[in-house]
């Protein structure tokens, strides 16, 4: 189906209206089939990003900034997510022993063993959501996406 048809329109959308609305209909999907695969583990998409950055620090901590900066979703609510992975005990965070205004945040062993879990459910989320493009398609598409 067509994007008109989806948005119910009759109207003929101009190229630039049409690729925006794809966008955004695609960004979208995409969210949904995650939110539907992180369910189970009553994560969010953003909860999951923040661990998947702590762990990628390898044992090191991070501070609020240095997650914000690298999260996918930007968001100024970065404190409250890390409070409710704290409650999870999925991460820790402590006061900086040289520095009293810097909070050093830490990803646990806990944190590391869900996101493991985590980890395949989310490659078969992708698989799913991308089954309809070759790799020339995907290899393509990304070259056109890095345009932005």
């Amino acid at each position: 189906m067509n994007v008109e048809g989806i948005i119910k329109t009759e109207k003929k959308l101009s190229l630039k209206t049409r690729t925006m609305i794809h966008l955004a209909l695609v960004s979208n999907k995409i969210s949904e089939q995650i939110a539907i695969a992180l369910k189970p583990y009553e994560i969010s998409e953003q909860q999951f990003n923040v661990l998947r950055i702590l762990r990628g620090q390898k044992n090191k901590p991070a501070n609020l900034s240095t997650i914000n900066e690298r999260m996918v979703t930007k968001m100024s609510n970065t404190t409250r997510l890390v409070d409710k992975l704290i409650l999870k005990d999925y991460v820790k965070r402590w006061t900086c022993e040289s520095n009293r205004r810097k909070v050093e945040i830490l990803i646990t062993p806990k944190g590391k063993s869900i996101l493991a879990k985590i980890d395949k459910t989310i490659e078969d989320a992708e698989k799913e959501i991308l089954k309809n493009f070759t790799k020339k398609e995907l290899e393509e598409l990304n070259a056109l996406l890095d345009k932005f």
